[in-house]
Parts: structure tokens; sequence; C-alpha cells
């Protein structure tokens, strides 16, 4: 599998949906939502933020939560202090679906980020659609035109993005586009490795008033607060709250910087 695929995929599907009369649906259910809730200023409200993620499989982990509840995990993390809830609907290969993010939106009070591949300019209308609050828009995908142009749709709609970054010329590239939220992914998304120290390295060139995301790698709260120091407003953590048993605990022990018993 590779990242490649993984976009084939998506176009494929964006096609099909198209072709099958599925957007004129989309567009009435999306201009019928209501405004969406503040991602960007929840992620900002001071200290340490934490976007659990709720993900069922991955494509180097494979299988991650067999037993996936996602209701009783989005809740979890909503009462243990989260500020923010990250849904992959990729249902290929990360086994996501739209209907998760769509019943958690009705479940939780906190913003609900929408975790995929958004190439096409349709897919802003679906995420609005399906109760999104936010969109991830991974810069390593996507060119300067289109970045942009899906990011200034998504402000039309009044969603909320997180860019994705991996490398310095990335970063400046969404910085360049208005970005208000970047997030730097420690895993490379050719080789699947994760080097914590990416984040660090890159800090530095979020510029001052764009709020910086850590993403990828965060296995404990020492791991939290590394980040914390090296100048991270938030974090996002899938794997590492998807399989312990105390989600909430662990939310907590990222913000305070103490272990998890």
């Amino acid at each position: 599998m590779s990242l490649q695929e993984i976009l084939a995929r998506k176009r494929i599907d964006i096609e099909n949906e198209l072709l099958g009369g599925l957007m004129n649906d989309i567009e009435r259910r999306a201009f019928s939502m209501p405004a969406p809730r503040d991602f960007y200023g929840a992620l900002a409200a001071g200290g340490l933020s934490v976007i659990a993620e709720v993900k069922k499989a991955s494509p180097s982990k494979g299988i991650i939560a067999p037993d996936f509840d996602y209701a009783k995990i989005a809740s979890a993390y909503d009462g243990g202090g989260a500020e923010a809830i990250s849904v992959l609907t990729e249902r290929h290969f990360f086994q996501g679906s739209d209907t998760y993010l769509a019943e958690i939106k009705e479940l939780v009070q906190i913003p609900v980020l929408r975790k995929d591949f958004m190439i096409d300019e349709r897919q802003i209308l679906e995420s609005k659609a399906i109760g999104a609050d936010a969109i991830l828009l991974i810069a390593g995908i996507l060119d300067d035109k289109t970045m942009r142009k899906l990011y200034e749709l998504a402000q039309e709609s009044g969603l909320h993005c997180l860019f994705e970054a991996h490398n310095e010329a990335e970063v400046k590239r969404a910085a360049d586009c208005g970005a208000r939220i970047i997030g730097v992914n420690n895993r490379n998304l050719k080789t699947f490795q994760i080097d914590l120290a990416t984040f660090e390295q890159l800090r530095k060139f979020i510029p001052s008033g764009t709020l910086a995301v850590a993403e990828s790698g965060i296995a404990s709260s020492g791991d939290a607060q590394y980040m914390r120091q090296a100048g991270a407003d938030a974090i996002l953590v899938g794997e590492t709250l998807m399989r312990t048993e105390d989600p909430g605990a662990m939310i907590k022990a990222f913000k305070e910087g103490r272990r998890c018993q």
C-alpha cells in the first residue's frame, strides 16, 4: 500500500458519488446544517489542547480497535477533557466512515475534525453535510492552487482547516496559503516511520499567531510534554488513546504532564 494507491482510490470514490447523483443530496444537506463549532477557538483556549482521534485501523498498524464502539470512544474523549475529536472517514485503508462522524457529532459537545484525504472541491460540501466542523488539508498531496481553493471553499462554508505538513517547504506553503492552524506530522507518509523530532525541527517555521499542532507518535505524557516544550499548542493522538482502557485519564495525563497509571 502506498500514498498514491490511497489517492487513486479516493478519486474513484469521488467520481462514483458524482456519477451516482449523490452530489445534489449532499449539497442540500450541507446548506441545511447549522453553523460549525469553533475548532480554532477550542484549540486556542490555553495550555496543551488535545485532539483525540477515533480510528479503527491504519495501513501501517492494521486493525487498532477490533471492538470498535466509536460512540463510546467519542463520549469518553468528550467527557475526558479533549478539546476536539478527529474522526477517520477514509473507508478502504483506514476502515473509517462518514457515518461515524455524523453520529459522533450528535453525541458530543466539542468540535469534530474530518480526517480524510481532501483533494476535490466536492469534498468540502460533503464534509459540511456530514457534520464536520473542520477538515484536514495535507500539503504534501495538494498543489498550491488546489490547496488555496479548498481552503477558500472551506472558509465560505464556515469550516476550519488543519493544514498538515511534513517538511519545511510544506509548512511555508501552508503559511503562504493563510493557514491559521498548521499541524506537523511526525510520521513520514512515504515510509510510515515516526520521528518526534520532526515537530521540534519544523516548529520554528510556523508563523507567530498560527496554532501549531503536533501529530502522530505521541505515546506517553512524556511525549506530550516534549511536544509542548517544543512549542505545540495542541497534540493529535489516535492509536495511544484507542488502545488505552481509560482514555479520559490519559487525556488528563497528557495535559498535566504526569505519568498515566
